[in-house]
């Protein structure tokens, strides 16, 4: 049996190249918070963690990461034969390759994810809350033009982008670190939140300042599934009370941040008008909606997809915002069939997942809850190459996979341990052994040592300071 099967609690002497490669690790989820340029710093390093970590020992590919695998290589070909109709086949081409890369990089990381789940998992949601806080501080540096020739650099169109290029991208990708924000306050004591509290309200100020719909939308769909998971999962009446307590105090907080925000005239101007469910630009045959129609004509009628870019350049003059659409013409039907498969299945397998009484079951419930929102907003955007999105898959799925070990593991070893005199019953048979056994026990006196439950053994665990 290999390591990745061994109780999580187990100490292991880590080696100094395992050292250094979960440091890159650290490092390669920090740097998604700069999205400048493309191919970005994230890349190159994420490029390299697909080369190392199964060097190095620190994957454990199970069979249903093979079979993840191969799905996920079944729709790059398609994409890879739907370029071959595209105007400009290189470009097609290039947008395919770095599909395949994402499709390799979650295929990897779910591995290192199910090697340790518990402490993998930590590791990365701690770099992306503080990747995510950096961003934050450059979207609100620039939004509120703190430092000379930050709004150019940190705005877009009055909208609060941070070190991304588009804020319907920087406002999305800080819904993950909120939601890790609030499982940190959740798990900790109330005297140990200062830290966790103001990065939540650092955060969520600079998601609303993005003004992105459909960030609004993932978050509320996140935060809401979020609280039904942890409210009916919480082993105490006493973290309901707390989660309630968060509850009203969020909607507090949240009213006296938009009261604020709407004394300045350009935002009260900006959050009335994105607050709108449509907007000008939606409306008519050359707006958003008239894009959909464009591109349900387009799939019907080309079964192996159109290429990627050919859409903009030939049909409409912007993406179709839509991201089950988009595969479909980018990959054909094969790939956006696969897509939409893989999305659903990592939806409803996690769904069943989070009510697992496993080590990892708080963070699993922070990662699902935030990918079911990213989930819900490829209604209105085009997310299939949004880094943050397959990072999510991979946890989901290494989590579900690694933690199948944990409770494998946590069954064999013995709830209930007997203290007091025992005899040798070697030579019995299985079934003496057993009559045995209960005669003894019923005649001697004893105590009764309880391991913790496995949720309690989590909850110890993830009281943790974010350094």
């Amino acid at each position: 049996m290999g390591s990745g099967s061994q109780p999580p609690a187990a100490p292991q002497r880590r080696s100094i190249a395992h050292t250094l490669v979960l440091g890159l690790v650290w490092l390669a989820v920090v740097s998604g918070a700069v999205v400048f340029t493309e191919p970005a710093p994230v890349d190159v390093l994420t490029i390299g963690l697909i080369l190392l970590l199964p060097v190095v020992g620190l994957v454990a590919f199970k069979p249903g990461l093979v079979i993840f695998l191969a799905l996920w290589l079944i729709a790059a070909a398609a994409a890879f034969g739907a370029a071959a109709f595209a105007s400009d086949i290189a470009r097609a081409s290039i947008h395919s390759g770095v599909s395949l890369y994402l499709y390799l990089s979650t295929f990897v990381l779910a591995g290192f994810i199910a090697k340790r789940p518990l402490q993998h998992t930590q590791l990365i949601l701690h770099a992306y809350t503080w990747a995510a806080a950096c961003a934050a501080t450059a979207g609100l540096i620039g939004y509120f033009n703190v430092v000379p020739g930050a709004a150019e650099l940190f705005t877009k169109f009055g909208r609060a982008t941070g070190t991304f290029k588009d804020p319907n991208v920087f406002g999305p990708f800080l819904v993950p670190a909120i939601l890790y924000c609030l499982q940190q306050i959740i798990a900790r004591p109330l005297v140990r939140n200062a830290i966790p509290a103001l990065m939540l309200i650092l955060l969520s100020f600079a998601l609303l300042l993005s003004f992105s719909r459909g960030a609004w939308i993932s978050l509320t769909v996140a935060v809401t599934l979020y609280g039904w998971f942890s409210f009916i999962c919480s082993p105490t009446n006493g973290q309901r009370l707390k989660l309630l307590g968060l509850l009203i105090a969020g909607i507090f907080i949240t009213m006296i941040g938009i009261g604020a925000a709407l004394q300045s005239d350009d935002v009260g101007r900006l959050l009335e008008e994105r607050a709108q469910i449509t907007q000008s630009y939606d409306e008519g045959p050359e707006g958003r909606f008239g894009g959909h129609e464009k591109a349900k004509r387009l799939i019907l009628e080309n079964p192996f997809g159109i290429g990627a870019g050919v859409f903009t350049d030939l049909h409409h003059h912007e993406e179709v915002h839509n991201v089950y659409l988009s595969m479909f013409l980018n990959a054909g039907w094969i790939g956006g069939l696969l897509f939409i498969m893989m999305s659903a299945l990592t939806t409803l397998y996690g769904f069943r997942h989070a009510f697992k009484r496993t080590l990892t079951q708080p963070l699993f419930v922070v990662v699902y809850a935030a990918f079911v929102g990213n989930v819900v907003e490829g209604i209105v955007i085009d997310l299939d190459h949004w880094r943050h999105y397959y990072l999510l898959m991979a946890l989901i799925w290494g989590l579900m996979l690694g933690d199948r070990l944990i409770v494998a593991n946590s069954s064999r070893i013995r709830p209930v341990t007997l203290v007091g005199p025992a005899k040798s019953i070697r030579g019995h048979r299985p079934a003496k052994i057993v009559r045995a056994a209960r005669r003894r026990i019923g005649s001697i006196p004893h105590r009764v040592q309880r391991r913790p439950s496995l949720h309690q053994q989590a909850t110890t665990r993830l009281r943790y300071p974010l350094r």
